[in-house]
């Protein structure tokens, strides 16, 4: 019974990281109906933004600051992610509105360059992050159940994300904007909102919650160029499973796959559990194909 609690706590830290990348994610596809292919690419920027971060505490910071490397790497990663979501969606995404085809080609491109430029610069070889002394360990609970303090941040960074979108998204003016454009986006121009702004700072939030996801990878285990690639699939199954648009939805969805998956892989291997997995996100989907939560529209036919 301690391995499957262990099991099922494993599964909830890892639906949190799937949770915060299937976030942003969302939310790009909620409102510019673009399938971002290199999203698995910015979530690897985060992971070795938080490396860069480490290697500059350990030359420039003594023993004592670089306990706090880790807390620096958080927003680094983010506000480089973001900027490069930015650089991405005003001179290549802006192009491919309406034209999903173009916009999975064009970005799985993009993915593709950014694998390489990673290769060039830190080498095609996995690299180690070191965790901070004050994550070692873990909390003992009954038995031998041991729940490490890594996964337990991990689960305390993506609730406190998740907050702060809601946050965003419900109590800001350009939150209820952007949930505006969402809703409809021609109503919105209108109304005055400046949609191309809209998009540009929404598809850079959904980069930098990326980040932040590849900066909480670290914490599990080596990251490399291919380490985004990994996650893709899950992120999408999230999204897809969840419902495009909503937070409810994502962690739905993200808390179904993670747990159910680590579930099935315990029951079964990690191979077979992955594909009973898909089978049964499958099947759902034939029966409600919109997911599990959908947004609201206000789009008028014809």
């Amino acid at each position: 019974m301690s391995i499957y609690l262990m099991q099922i706590f494993n599964g909830i830290s890892v639906s949190s990281i799937l949770m915060l990348a299937a976030l942003g994610l969302a939310i790009i596809f909620g409102l510019m109906k673009i399938i971002n292919m290199a999203h698995g690419e910015l979530i690897m920027i985060g992971a070795y933004m938080t490396y860069l971060t480490q290697k500059v505490f350990e030359a420039y910071g003594g023993p004592g600051l670089f306990s706090l490397y880790f807390i620096a790497a958080i927003p680094a990663a983010f506000l480089t992610t973001a900027l490069i979501g930015y650089v991405l969606e005003v001179t290549i995404i802006k192009r491919l509105y309406g034209r999903i085809i173009d916009s999975i080609l064009a970005t799985w491109g993009v993915s593709l360059i950014l694998q390489q430029l990673a290769r060039s610069i830190f080498g095609a070889p996995n690299v180690e992050v070191k965790s901070p002394l004050w994550l070692n360990g873990g909390l003992l609970l009954m038995g031998n159940l041991q729940l490490p303090y890594k996964r337990l941040f991990i689960i305390l960074l993506v609730t406190v994300c998740i907050i702060g979108v809601y946050w965003f998204l419900y109590r800001t003016a350009t939150g209820r904007r952007v949930r505006a454009v969402m809703q409809n986006r021609s109503m919105a121009e209108s109304l005055g909102i400046n949609t191309r702004r809209i998009d540009a700072l929404t598809f850079a939030l959904g980069s930098g919650l990326a980040g932040i996801a590849g900066c909480a990878l670290t914490l599990l285990g080596s990251i490399g160029p291919t380490l985004g690639t990994n996650y893709l699939v899950d992120t999408f199954m999230v999204v897809v499973l969840g419902g495009v648009g909503r937070i409810v939805g994502t962690i739905a969805g993200a808390f179904t796959i993670g747990i159910g998956s680590t579930s099935l892989e315990f029951l079964t291997n990690a191979s077979l559990g992955k594909v009973l997995m898909f089978l049964l996100v499958i099947l759902f989907l034939q029966w409600k194909p919109q997911g599990l939560f959908t947004i609201s529209s206000r789009e008028l036919d014809g």
